[in-house]
């Protein structure tokens, strides 16, 4: 057999060490250009997934209460009274205050005041107008689920002709308790 020859008779190509590299280099080229656009859709996926929630969830939200839709910012327009005299009501408090405020109100509740208990840390308690007692509420419950227990509850009691109170307690899902 001679040199540069296979058993079927045909003649092997030889590849030359430059052309080794320009392969080496054409599939590095390819690896880094997949792993570019990779990365580039999964920004481009990202950025319309965070577009659309903050366009469906937004800030802020509209109410549908009225004649018309109003934009509705979270911050608190009843006062809030710090029984511990801390001085500083964090952001997250006066947003949950805000958002409660505007959810009691989509029920034909009126809040006048809350109050943030001393000794206590993420309780908020809520007086509204016409109500001899006041609603417990904590902030690690969403606002529209502790509107919609507060409504019932007060719907609850005037139904079973209760018309005095110390106060209402809706911190816990499921349950509401009233003194």
């Amino acid at each position: 057999m001679r040199s540069g020859r296979t058993i079927g008779a045909t003649r092997e190509k030889l590849e030359t060490a430059s052309d080794r590299i320009a392969a080496h280099k054409k599939i590095k080229r390819r690896t880094i250009s997949r792993v570019v656009l990779t990365v580039i859709g999964f920004v481009l996926v990202g950025a319309t997934l965070f577009a659309l929630g903050t366009f469906f969830f937004g800030a802020g939200r509209e109410s549908s209460v009225g004649s018309t839709a109003t934009f509705i910012p979270y911050s608190p327009t009843i006062p809030v009274e710090d029984a511990a005299a801390s001085g500083h009501i964090s952001a997250r408090t006066k947003e949950y205050i805000g958002q409660l405020e505007a959810d009691l109100r989509a029920y034909g509740l009126v809040p006048v005041r809350a109050v943030l208990p001393a000794g206590t840390v993420r309780e908020v308690d809520i007086y509204l107008d016409g109500h001899p007692g006041f609603i417990k509420t904590t902030i690690d419950r969403g606002t529209g689920v502790t509107a919609e227990d507060t409504d019932r509850m007060l719907r609850y009691l005037a139904g079973q002709g209760i018309t005095t109170y110390e106060y209402i307690d809706v911190r816990i899902d499921g349950k509401a308790y009233w003194k």
